[in-house]
């Protein structure tokens, strides 16, 4: 028994050593590859599909300053303020949820960059538990610009598509640093379902959700650089 609960203390004190060292790693180094990634393409052989698989870092420099902007215009206004959780978002959500509507959840863009990059999809206590831990390590080693880097590197924007420059590239022709206003509102309005809704050929409703996200990034401040 005291061999086993060794084994175990050291198993627990290797990944709490190694998910920091990570952590600190990708402050400095680029994301080439995430667990969605790898999932996503096991997903398509087993369905006998083509793997798709599309991604490209850029800096945050060669990205143009209105594409943070959309995406906390969409996803997360308090993402400059907060430490990486919006309690009044997750409030909201938590009101919403027992009222039986379907909506997107409380998640900010740090709790999304710490699962994008560290974790896989679901929505068990478990997983939760971990991003919840990646998201508070992400908010003290890495800096908001840092965190909105790999955030806009590693979100899924698309079939087989992640990051800013891959979405340029597939869905507008062009390099991230080309894309207008609004085609990054167009971008950030489909990142409630990027595989159901495209900027390819948006819909109705994608366009209703553009129109909502430049009218919001007229209120936003400038992202700093």
């Amino acid at each position: 028994m005291k061999k086993f609960l060794k084994i175990v203390k050291w198993t627990f004190v290797l990944l709490f050593a190694s998910s920091i060292l990570a952590v600190i790693a990708y402050r400095f180094i680029p994301v080439v590859a995430t667990p969605l990634m790898f999932i996503r393409c096991f997903e398509q052989i087993s369905d006998g599909e083509s793997v798709k698989l599309h991604h490209s870092w850029v800096s945050l420099d060669d990205m143009p300053a209105s594409m943070p902007v959309a995406v906390m215009s969409s996803e997360d206004q308090n993402f400059l303020k907060h430490h990486g959780f919006d309690y009044g978002a997750i409030e909201r959500a938590a009101k919403e949820n027992v009222r039986g509507r379907r909506i997107r959840g409380g998640s900010t863009i740090s709790q999304q960059t710490a699962k994008n990059v560290f974790l896989w999809p679901g929505r068990s206590w478990v997983r939760k538990g971990f991003e919840a831990y990646f998201t508070f390590l992400i908010e003290l080693f890495w800096s908001k610009q840092r965190i909105m880097e790999v955030y806009l590197n590693s979100i899924e924007m698309g079939d087989g598509i992640y990051g800013v420059e891959a979405v340029a590239e597939q869905h507008f022709n062009c390099t991230a640093s080309e894309l207008t206003r609004a085609d990054c509102a167009l971008i950030a309005a489909t990142l409630p379902n990027p595989r159901h809704f495209s900027s390819k050929n948006p819909g109705p409703y994608m366009r209703k959700r553009q129109r909502w996200i430049l009218h919001q990034m007229t209120y936003m401040p400038a992202f700093p650089r």
